[in-house]
């Protein structure tokens, strides 16, 4: 067997480089890539290079965490694979020493090795890999690779929605309708909950979460959100009880304050990635903020709603690029115009 890996040579630029199929050890399962979704956390680290930047400026810096493919050999001591298993992978393994990882809240463990990022950089994006068998997942029957590979990302929504408290009888509100957002809106319907408003000005992603399952949808850009939202027709002087800020941005966390509820609760999903001023006057009526991490014991639950095909995660999928066409994908994902016809996009490393 022959491998190779795309490495993030310079900031915007890949080099596809052979590299050894690597032999799994007595708890790790090789596995044969099928596909890797596109985070926004790669397509940041393509554009600008690594959030941490490593340390050695000969580390090699590959890019993917979220991914799905076949096990092709299993080590000594695994017992829950075979050869031919369909599996997914959960990509940050905690170093499982620390008070978080003790106290079961393994995903803000501050040693986990997370794939893409430090201290190993090791990215999804190559033909073989290899992973622990504790952080890999079977995939049900007439589930598909594709879709095994988007439960890394589903299960951030799932998370979000969890800890916001997302259930039947909530009023909920969505700012940011891309990929995270969605999956967050998804998540909610299959909890239960029906009177979810989505926020965003691309009209494409808006149709998308019409589908999906929101109630009603809101462009930003064309109406004032708060003055609909706040409206004696919708939630008036009471607003809504949770709020998902979804987009990142300094603009919709403000928005969220205006839109809470008393007593209700604010999730930050979006990465902020400057300081948000917040008027906490507005807000000073036990009002929760609460930030969300990644995952936490949420992969399977993820993989039965999507199994059940009570959360659609493939057609969220706009784009499908093959592996040699890695280069062409990312700067897709960075262009001014194609990025917002982009909602997901894949690499389609083997079939």
């Amino acid at each position: 067997m022959k491998n190779s890996e795309a490495i993030l040579v310079t900031p915007k630029h890949f080099e596809i480089q052979e590299y050894p199929v690597p032999e799994p050890k007595e708890h790790e399962i090789l596995m044969k890539v099928e596909y890797v979704g596109m985070c926004g956390s790669d397509i940041h680290g393509f554009e600008f290079g690594p959030f941490i930047p490593p340390k050695d400026p000969n580390q090699k810096i590959g890019l993917g965490h979220e991914v799905a493919g076949e096990v092709i050999k299993v080590g000594a001591k695994v017992t829950k694979f075979k050869a031919g298993d369909k599996v997914l992978i959960e990509p940050g393994v905690p170093d499982d020493t620390c008070e978080y990882c003790r106290t079961g809240r393994y995903n803000i463990c501050p040693g986990v090795d997370f794939m893409a990022t430090q201290p190993n950089y090791k990215g999804a994006l190559t033909q073989y890999m290899t992973h622990p068998e504790e952080w890999t997942y079977h995939i049900p029957e007439g589930m598909t690779t594709l879709e095994g590979a988007l439960v890394e990302p589903a299960a951030v929504g799932m998370h979000a929605a969890v800890l916001g408290g997302a259930t039947v009888g909530k009023s909920i509100v969505i700012l940011g309708a891309g990929a995270i957002g969605l999956m967050v809106l998804q998540a909610c319907v299959s909890l239960g909950a029906k009177d979810i408003t989505v926020v965003d000005v691309i009209e494409k992603r808006l149709e998308l979460a019409k589908k999906l399952g929101a109630a009603r949808v809101i462009n930003g850009k064309e109406q004032d959100t708060v003055a609909v939202l706040r409206s004696e027709e919708l939630y008036g002087d009471h607003g809504i009880d949770l709020v998902f800020e979804a987009a990142g941005a300094v603009f919709t966390a403000q928005q969220a304050v205006q839109l809470v509820a008393r007593g209700g609760k604010i999730m930050m999903v979006g990465t902020q990635s400057k300081p948000v001023p917040i008027d906490f006057l507005k807000i000073n009526r036990e009002v929760t903020i609460q930030t969300s991490f990644r995952y936490c014991n949420n992969f399977p639950q993820t993989i039965e709603a999507i199994a059940s095909g009570r959360f659609n995660v493939k057609d969220m999928v706009t784009n499908v690029y093959d592996y040699k066409d890695v280069q062409m994908a990312f700067e897709e994902a960075i262009d001014p115009v194609k990025k917002t016809e982009m909602v997901k996009g894949v690499v389609k490393v083997a079939d």
